[in-house]
């Protein structure tokens, strides 16, 4: 029967679907980290600046002491990064550290996220620069004369910063709280870089005061980047597959991933202007936010051994500070979660980075949708996924009528459809012919149980993606022992709740005529229920409900309407 066909293909389609997300996540490529260090010749102090490669500076090649520390270091200890003295800056939803070499931003703490429900005290830590994982912000210049880099002219991230102070805290009844770091030339020209925090948001602004007392204009272009290594495979979560690694936006061609796989293949190059670089990972991200009307260069560049991924820009037009001047400049930094109302006051697309595929059209309204429905009616994101799920039910309750009574009408002709499988045996055509004709006398559309269900799969698939993507989600309780909805139930009941759901949703249907494709249907629900038991609670617990109301809408459209 056609209809039994088309169920089952929508139903393997969806297995295959979470399959394919799975194995994504366990077994895709993924880029190589090995654990090998990268032992370089120790200085008793940091060098002012490395010299660095024609076009932008890029990684450096041996981890260095702070000033005044050993200079033996253990092994397992060694740096991806040179380290230099800290600066220890504390706000309201920071923790962050800022290393004066290279004035760079190498350690951030979400106060407000933290790791685990288990471990509230401890916040998520973003951005580290530790001996394996690597995820810091960097920014300098590169200063060009006769088409040649002049080195010691200009910081870039390999520059050691004096310390204005080692210690920042945003006091109660301040809005702003800023570090200060310094550099001279060994020309005269001094450098002011700066990091401004202020009171509950994540957006970082980054400045730069040059003073040039000398008698030559300074000329020099500022760059900006992220520097990543992958998350380590035993840190993702096993299978929900979401995508780590580098984006960029212009205005021309909108949003666009640079995967590490991208970077290793070919070295990014593209003017932009009015756009911005990011590294995302599911529920996080870094973006360098530069003015708007500043034409840039976007880049990437690859380092192995370890493996070390850049994505950045570099300002087209120089920055020129004229003799016995001063100036001040700024870009701006966001480090922080993906909330989608924060993103969208930051930068135009910073918003995609929460990343719906092709049906963000669909996806975004849900969310909205959702949100509102926390914030203004119930207050608990669990009881909000079954109200939601209850409108979306109700939205396409007559597809779901029409679903179920082409349904119930195919049951009854089941009978008949038997004998006539006895009466011409194996001769499909002649059974294809006569099938068609009694569903011709009947009046009955042999694809009307089918057709509802492929209208509202976008819709679902759309909510699906919502559920996974949503910060909001992460830590959230709902009731009893689900106390974080963005992993999975710990006793495994919700499920057990739905397997057992879809099960009776099938007893409900009408069987399908080939044995084989009846034995498929009846594995169905034990394939779910094993992929769900890894699944977030809170998509399985839209999937509960949605196969519980799917049950009684059926019953009652079966028992009740079609009987009236």
């Amino acid at each position: 029967m056609e209809q039994q066909r088309l169920i089952l293909f929508i139903a393997l389609s969806l297995v295959l679907f979470l399959i394919w997300n799975a194995w994504q996540r366990e077994f895709s490529p993924q880029p190589l980290t090995p654990l090998t260090q990268i032992m370089g010749k120790r200085a008793s102090s940091p060098p002012p600046a490395l010299t660095p490669s024609p076009d932008v500076p890029l990684a450096e090649t041996a981890a260095v002491p702070a000033a005044g520390s050993p200079t033996f270091m253990p092994r397992n200890k060694i740096k991806l990064v040179k380290q230099g003295q800290r600066i220890q800056v504390e706000t309201d939803v920071f923790r962050a550290e800022i290393d004066t070499v290279g004035g760079d931003l190498r350690v951030v703490d979400l106060k407000k996220y933290p790791v685990s429900i288990h471990k509230p005290d401890q916040p998520f830590r973003l951005m580290q620069d530790g001996p394996e994982e690597l995820f810091i912000a960097q920014s300098g210049f590169t200063l060009r004369k006769n088409n040649k880099l002049v080195l010691n002219a200009a910081p870039n991230h390999t520059t050691l910063y004096q310390m204005v102070q080692s210690h920042y805290r945003l006091a109660e009844g301040e809005n702003k709280v800023t570090a200060v770091l310094r550099w001279t030339s060994p020309k005269g020209v001094v450098f002011i870089k700066s990091y401004t925090f202020t009171r509950g948001s994540y957006l970082i602004k980054v400045g730069y005061t040059i003073k040039n007392p000398t008698a030559k204009d300074w000329v020099g272009n500022l760059y900006q980047q992220l520097q990543r290594t992958p998350i380590p495979k035993a840190e993702q979560p096993r299978f929900v597959h979401t995508y780590t690694g580098g984006v960029e936006y212009s205005p021309q061609e909108k949003y666009d991933k640079i995967t590490f796989s991208d970077m290793r293949e070919a070295k990014l190059n593209k003017q932009v202007t009015g756009g911005w670089t990011a590294m995302i990972q599911h529920y996080f991200l870094a973006a360098w936010i530069p003015p708007a009307t500043t034409p840039e260069t976007f880049y990437s560049r690859y380092k192995p051994n370890p493996d070390r991924y850049t994505l950045g820009m570099k300002a087209d037009t120089p920055y020129r500070v004229k003799a016995g001047a001063e100036d001040h400049f700024s870009n701006r930094l966001f480090v922080g979660p993906k909330v989608q109302e924060l993103l969208e006051k930051v930068a135009p697309g910073l918003e995609l980075t929460i990343d719906y595929g092709m049906l963000t059209i669909l996806a975004k309204p849900i969310y909205f949708v959702l949100k509102f429905i926390h914030t203004h009616i119930i207050g608990n994101w669990g009881w909000a996924i079954i109200i939601l799920t209850m409108m979306i039910k109700l939205t396409f309750y007559k597809l779901s009528e029409k679903s179920y009574k082409s349904m119930a009408q195919m049951r009854k002709l089941t009978p008949r459809i038997k004998l006539l499988k006895e009466r011409y045996g194996d001769d499909k055509k002649k059974m294809g012919q006569a099938q068609m004709e009694l569903f011709r006398k009947e009046k009955i559309n042999p694809l009307g149980g089918c057709l509802p269900i492929l209208v509202q799969m976008p819709v679902f698939i759309s909510l699906y993606w919502v559920l996974l993507k949503t910060v909001e989600l992460r830590q959230a309780p709902w009731i009893f022992w689900i106390k974080d909805m963005s992993t999975a139930d710990p006793y495994y009941v919700l499920p057990l709740l739905m397997g057992i759901s879809m099960f009776i949703q099938q007893r409900l249907n009408p069987a399908p005529m080939d044995p084989i494709q009846a034995k498929l249907m009846m594995v169905l629900p034990f394939a779910f229920t094993i992929f769900f038991a890894f699944f977030p609670a809170g998509l399985v617990i839209y999937w509960v409900v949605n196969n519980t109301l799917s049950i009684l809408q059926q019953w009652y459209i079966t028992r009740i309407v079609i009987k009236s």
